[in-house]
């Protein structure tokens, strides 16, 4: 009996189920479905999905409703137990739950229930990965799956045997079988072909389907059940499902599922065989709910186990309502013109002609993607990749984010989550995109403590990207991208609290009492701060205190100082009050002055090198800390200076630190080039063994950007270097050598060069602006003041204090500014 028979033998309690074998995700298979449905107009649709969603059906015709959507079920009592349903515009059971409600008839959802699903005791799975559009993957016991069938690898992959049969817990491709068996070599040309290029509607509406139901019972035939070990469970169930839906609406019912569960739901199986295999499943207590989809999360490229490879291109299939090729390279070229490419209506007409001409080369009905894709590269984008490469991205996969109404069920955090969106304006997007903050506006900072909440909570929104242009603490920029597996991980967070601050700072304060080291509550501490969590800081700040008191390494103690002070800025710049992380900071560098000494003595050359690190990151931390930070603990600046002498005149210590110590003193005015420069003459003598010499070498004149200007400009210094480099022995060079590349390497490239046209003309000819004759070029006897003030103007207006005569701005009145507020005064 064929499958238009079937539908015509009409309702009674005997009639047959009208069994719809869908491919997942496959415009044919949704144009095919929706064509049948029309035809046999069923009483009822049963669609492939967990039951427990039979309440949230109605959803599906809600106004605010866009697909590509997805069922997510999760666990009560752990959220992160979940799995998805996706569904897209284009998707088969989409189609129709869509044609149930425009047509007042009841769809159910007749897979196992989600509640067995996801209790079932197997490993657990990543649901950033999972593919539940059958339920497989998400009982843990398939890592990818085809969208034809629910069913994953090759027979030929590892796992068969030789001889066609199945290896156990091997799986098959059914999708990959009908395509060699019809001697095609790509299953998903062969798909195109016999399913995305049949016209809608063409003949028996019913016919696809026969064929593909007597496909899949072949298979089956073969292979069994195709190493689906939990396959005979669930349509075990479906089994029952439909036959409980046949006595309630006579036999009238169609089934839209997986086309490989095809032939296992139309076997003849009791009631009593159906019940035994359920027996004894263990379950959990679930809640689902519809959350937002997007194309990429469709694409196999993004990990999705039953993914597809384009779902941009499918899409358009499925809405394209005639001339899909010539409306897809249309599409092509509008893109292509908004990327600054100059592509023509004649690209378009050659593009069509030229996929039209590869498709019957290749003996294909009609262009397909990779036809179309040819044509693009050859036509449009002259043969290079790079346009292709963004065509792929932003339309043969697509960056579609789909919607869901505001009465979707929601844990309490999401919906307040949703309610903090809205009021920020700051909607999810499924491409990613750049937002510059300036936390100055009520609405920045606002969003900027939202995101840094949600960081907190383990549902990163967004990245923080380095601010271009910007050497202000005001400014914030974020990269950001909405997936939909934050949905879970917001649902995970609800355990915290129901809304977005409280359980921030719930989850704050357990995070800061479970942190293991120091360098971990310190970095909590700056994140509490960044994310305006008031409440969370005084737990915070004991915790921190109690951990700094107990931590005698020194090392530690110079990593966790920078983000306290860097937190004290950020609380500056917020408006927090930051009165205990300035006392805490003070007292850990207090601590850090005393232990650094002793912990620089006797280190390897890779312990000094760290230590150096250190060295550097507190001394930054020190100078914006200020002098007096907090009462009582003295001249901050005044202390560290004398551990800077000390660390530099001790032999004990290891010559990079000893030179490090000595070039921030230079720095930082503390010491005149003078004493410099006898340091230097005693690190350098003919005493100090050489490898020790190269090592206070890269510490004094290594290890940051700028740093090898001070060999081009102080004479003396660079000539200190010449005369110890040209008396290291020969047999000592070959030691040093590979230390001072390194030194000299990381200069930039102008002080290179610099350097070399230095050591060209040699000592003799070297000379600073007051001692160089006027002879050597670049320098004079005497400062030329005439020359000095031609680049006064272009100076003021680097620093924004006025235009280029003097007077002001650009427009000749007061003085402008935006950023970097930090280097010039607000006051001008």
């Amino acid at each position: 009996m064929t499958g238009a028979d079937r539908a015509r033998r009409g309702g009674g309690a005997g009639a047959e189920p009208l069994l719809l074998g869908v491919r997942h995700h496959g415009p044919g298979s949704a144009r095919a479905v929706r064509a049948a449905l029309d035809a046999a107009r069923p009483r009822a649709v049963l669609i492939e999905g967990p039951p427990e969603a039979d309440v949230l059906v109605p959803l599906a015709a809600a106004e605010g409703m866009r697909p590509p959507v997805a069922l997510l079920a999760h666990a009560v009592d752990e959220p992160g137990r979940s799995a998805f349903w996706p569904l897209a515009g284009f998707s088969p059971e989409w189609v129709a739950l869509r044609w149930a409600l425009d047509h007042g008839v009841p769809a159910r959802f007749i897979d196992l229930p989600a509640a067995h699903t996801l209790a079932w005791d197997t490993p657990e799975v990543d649901t950033a990965e999972t593919d539940t559009a059958d339920g497989d993957t998400a009982q843990g016991d398939a890592p990818e799956e085809d969208g034809a069938a629910g069913l994953p690898a090759d027979p030929h992959a590892p796992g068969a045997d030789a001889g066609g049969g199945q290896v156990p817990d091997a799986r098959i491709d059914p999708l990959a079988v009908l395509a060699e068996t019809a001697g095609y070599d790509d299953p998903e040309r062969w798909w195109e072909d016999v399913v995305e290029h049949r016209g809608a509607g063409a003949g028996d509406a019913l016919a696809p389907f026969t064929a593909l139901e007597d496909a899949m019972g072949a298979l089956r035939e073969t292979y069994g059940d195709g190493g689906h070990g939990r396959d005979p469970v669930r349509e075990a169930y479906m089994r029952l499902r439909v036959r409980a839906a046949r006595r309630e609406f006579a036999g009238d019912v169609a089934v839209v599922c997986g086309a490989w569960h095809v032939p296992a739901l139309r076997r003849a199986a009791t009631v009593a065989a159906d019940r035994a295999l359920l027996k004894g499943l263990p379950r959990i207590k679930v809640d689902l709910t519809w959350v937002p989809w997007t194309h990429r999360r469709l694409s196999r490229a993004s990990g999705y186990g039953a993914g597809i490879d384009a779902p941009g291109w499918y899409g358009h299939l499925f809405s394209a309502p005639d001339r899909p090729v010539e409306r897809w390279l249309t599409k092509v070229a509008g893109l292509l013109r908004e990327e600054g490419r100059a592509v023509s209506s004649a690209h378009v007409i050659e593009a069509v002609r030229l996929a039209r001409t590869l498709a019957a080369l290749r003996g294909r009905p009609l262009p397909g993607l990779g036809e179309t894709t040819d044509a693009v590269r050859a036509v449009m984008c002259e043969g290079s990749e790079v346009p292709l490469a963004l065509v792929r991205d932003r339309l043969v996969v697509g960056d579609v984010l789909g919607e869901v109404p505001p009465e979707a069920p929601a844990v309490p955090l999401q919906r307040d989550l949703h309610r903090l969106q809205r009021r920020l304006r700051l909607k999810p997007e499924a491409g990613e995109r750049e937002l510059a903050l300036d936390l100055r506006k009520e609405t920045d900072a606002g969003r900027s403590r939202l995101l840094h909440r949600l960081r907190l909570l383990g549902a990163p929104w967004g990245e923080p990207a380095a601010s271009h242009g910007s050497t202000g603490t005001f400014r914030e920029t974020w990269r950001l991208r909405w997936e939909p597996e934050l949905s879970v991980r917001v649902a995970e967070a609800g355990v915290w609290g129901t809304t977005v601050l409280t359980a921030a700072t719930a989850k704050a304060e357990a995070d800061a009492v479970a942190a293991h080291g120091l360098a971990e509550v310190t970095a909590l501490a700056e994140q509490c701060l960044l994310a305006g969590l008031p409440k969370a800081l005084p737990t915070v700040m004991r915790v921190l205190a109690d951990r700094a008191a107990l931590d005698a390494d020194v090392g530690r103690l110079a990593q966790a100082l920078p983000a306290l002070v860097r937190a004290l800025r950020y609380g500056d710049v917020r408006g927090t009050h930051t009165g205990a992380l300035a006392e805490v900071a003070a007292g850990l560098a207090a601590r850090i002055f005393v232990g650094l000494p002793p912990a620089c003595t006797a280190l390897d050359a890779d312990a000094a090198e760290e230590m150096r690190r250190h060295v550097d990151a507190v001394h930054g931390a020190v100078g914006l800390l200020g002098d007096d930070p907090a009462p009582g603990h003295g001249d901050l600046r005044g202390r560290w200076r004398a551990v800077l002498r000390a660390l530099s005149a001790r032999d004990a210590v290891h010559g990079v630190v000893r030179g490090r110590a000595l070039r921030l003193l230079l720095d930082e005015g503390a010491l005149s080039p003078e004493e410099a420069e006898r340091s230097m003459g005693l690190a350098l003598s003919p005493a100090a063994p050489p490898a020790d010499a190269a090592a206070w070498i890269e510490g004094f004149v290594g290890g940051g950007t700028g740093t090898g200007m001070l060999l081009v400009h102080d004479e003396r210094l660079l000539r200190l270097v010449d005369h110890w480099l040209t008396g290291v022995p020969a047999e000592a060079f070959t030691d040093v050598l590979p230390l001072l590349r390194r030194t000299f390497s990381a200069y930039e490239p102008g002080v290179r060069r610099t350097l070399g046209e230095l050591a060209r003309r040699g000592p003799g000819r070297w000379g600073s602006a007051a001692s160089a004759g006027p002879g050597l070029p670049g320098f004079a006897a005497e400062l030329d003041s005439e020359r000095a003030d031609a680049v006064l103007p272009v100076v003021r207006l680097l620093l924004g204090l006025g235009g280029a005569d003097g007077r002001g701005g650009a427009d000749g009145g007061e003085r402008r500014y935006s950023e970097g507020d930090d280097l010039v005064g607000a006051d001008g």
